[in-house]
Parts: structure tokens; sequence; C-alpha cells
């Protein structure tokens, strides 16, 4: 079992990894979970090693494995960079991307788009959307948007000065829509999409 520290700093060394594809330095980890000690720091990550959820590598500077085999599933090699069109060469020390970083928490959900409202931003009929649950979001952001309590729609969002709000599609063929303020309730904001090609 792990202490409250011990997980909280798990959780950021693998948020760290997922995001920069690099492991944190100890001064990063102890300002992740802040704290000013690297020492601290170090006597977490020494016990995170011990109970078997991360392996410290001797020789390098950001020396972190995750180890956590319980999520093993979602994990994927990052193998590299690449540039359209160009081959890539896969790495055989490549780092790893937990995808539940990515997608997953206490207060996301998954809504399938129907329609092509937003294509210029890249989000196609069929997509899945992540959302994060928020009643409130700021300009320019997409949100799901509930209108009078009853339709919801997909756009990007922008509260006027007036007060009212004009929710915005990306795609030129279909006119951004404004309505008083009342009229619109933010269930959320996108923060990830998902797009299957089989």
């Amino acid at each position: 079992m792990l202490t409250r520290r011990q997980q909280q700093t798990l959780e950021f060394i693998r948020t760290y990894i997922a995001q920069h594809a690099h492991a944190p330095s100890l001064a990063e980890i102890a300002a992740g979970i802040g704290s000013a000690s690297v020492t601290l720091a170090h006597r977490y990550t020494r016990a995170l090693a011990d109970a078997g959820q991360i392996k410290l590598l001797p020789g390098r500077k950001r020396a972190i494995e995750i180890l956590d085999k319980k999520r093993r599933a979602h994990v994927l090699p990052l193998v590299g960079k690449i540039a359209a069109g160009q081959p890539i060469e896969a790495l055989p020390d490549a780092d790893e991307i937990d995808l539940t970083v990515f997608f997953t928490g206490i207060n996301r959900f998954v809504l399938r788009v129907q329609g092509d409202s937003m294509v210029e931003d890249g989000i196609l009929d069929g997509d899945m959307v992540i959302v994060e649950k928020r009643a409130t979001a700021n300009n320019g952001e997409i949100v799901v948007a509930l209108i009078d309590g009853t339709d919801a729609t997909l756009k990007r969002f922008q509260l006027n000065a007036d007060g009212s709000v004009t929710l915005r599609p990306a795609n030129a063929t279909m006119p951004p829509l404004r309505y008083s303020g009342k009229r619109v309730q933010i269930q959320g904001v996108v923060v990830g999409q998902m797009r299957s090609y089989r």
C-alpha cells in the first residue's frame, strides 16, 4: 500500500511522462507535489521503486520508468517523432505514453459526434470527444452547450460584452448562433478526441 504522498508522487510522474515523453527530474517532482525538498522527492521515488511501481535507471539524468502493471493495457510505446511523409525509426529504448492520463478522469465523459459543424477544427462526424465537465468556459474553447435546457451542441464558445453567448461552428458554410446568456448552459469543455480507422 502506498501512502497518500507516495500515490501523489506516482500520479505526478505518470502524468509528466505522458505529457513530456520523458521522466521528471527530482526538482520537478518536488515542485509538482508542492514541496521545496528534493530530498523528500528522492525519498518518495525510492519508496515507489521499493514498492515495484517505478524503476530507477542508473546512469541517466531522468532515470525513472513506470512499472505499474495494472495500467499496461492502456500504455503504448512512443517510438519517436515523424514529419509528414517521412518514415519513422523505431528506437529500442523508446518511452511510453499512458493513454489514461489523456483520456480518463473523475470529471470526464465521452460523446460521439454527429454532424459536420466542427470539421475545420478536425472534429469529424463519428469522432468521439473527451469532455471535462464544467459549468463555465473561456472564450475560444470548444464546449458542449445546452440550449434552453433541451438541445445540446458542440461549438466554440464566445461570451459577448452584453452578456449574450455566441456559439461558433468550425464550418464556413454554417452561421454562428447567438443566444441570451440565460438560454445557454455549459455542460463541459472538450479536452481530447478519439478517432478509429478500423
